[in-house]
């Protein structure tokens, strides 16, 4: 017999969300830290372009757009759900479409061929070719620019029970803590010439990482 096709992410995404991008920001702020810290450590300059991959709702672009006034906001997202929450919440605030994270046109797409800022924020953990994702994601910045990552990291620092707890509920939702994502970042950064910082969040909760292109 057959096997039933799996889904394409993008439709495994929108079947996700179809109904959760009603109440997503609302319930995500209780466990998905480190966003706020990565914003306010954007340092982004007005005029600058601020790319968010797989932007969901709109809201870390939102919370860009107060914390550094002047900057030109873009959005892409693979899941068209998400994006109908993200275009009724930004308006003309920021140009956004729909698109692979790992594949994506900047220019064809955003009508931009770099970057400023890029940011990955809670987006690796869902997405299955993730290093493909980072990689890419490193290839658009603009001669100076820089890529800021959150996610969730290794937990390591959490009670055995609840840490189970969390990583199998988070798999209810698709989503994977990359613990390997600090080996990836430095290999990325390496091929590319790109500097590398890395902090690691309270008992390993999360993980940032800014990847700086060269001027």
């Amino acid at each position: 017999m057959a096997s039933t096709p799996r889904p394409s992410h993008a439709a495994l995404m929108d079947e996700v969300y179809r109904g959760q991008r009603h109440i997503y920001d609302l319930t995500r702020k209780y466990y998905l830290f480190g966003r706020d810290t990565l914003i306010a450590g954007l340092n982004a300059k007005p005029g600058m372009r601020v790319l968010e991959v797989a932007c969901g709702t709109g809201r870390n672009l939102a919370k860009v757009a107060r914390a550094w006034p002047g900057v030109r906001l873009f959005g892409l997202d693979i899941s068209s759900e998400m994006l109908k929450s993200a275009r009724a919440a930004l308006g003309e605030e920021a140009r956004l479409g729909e698109g692979d994270a790992c594949a994506f046109d900047p220019q064809s797409l955003l009508g931009e061929p770099a970057f400023e800022r890029i940011v990955l924020s809670y987006a690796l953990s869902m997405i299955p070719d993730w290093q493909g994702a980072l990689g890419h994601a490193a290839g658009q910045l603009a001669s100076g620019g820089e890529l800021h990552v959150v996610d969730f990291g290794d937990l390591g620092g959490m009670p055995g029970p609840f840490q189970r707890g969390l990583r199998a509920w988070l798999a209810k939702f698709h989503v994977e803590p990359r613990a390997d994502l600090p080996q990836v970042a430095a290999a990325i950064a390496a091929a590319r010439g790109l500097a590398l910082e890395s902090k690691r969040g309270p008992l390993g909760y999360y993980q940032l990482h800014v990847l700086k292109a060269p001027k």
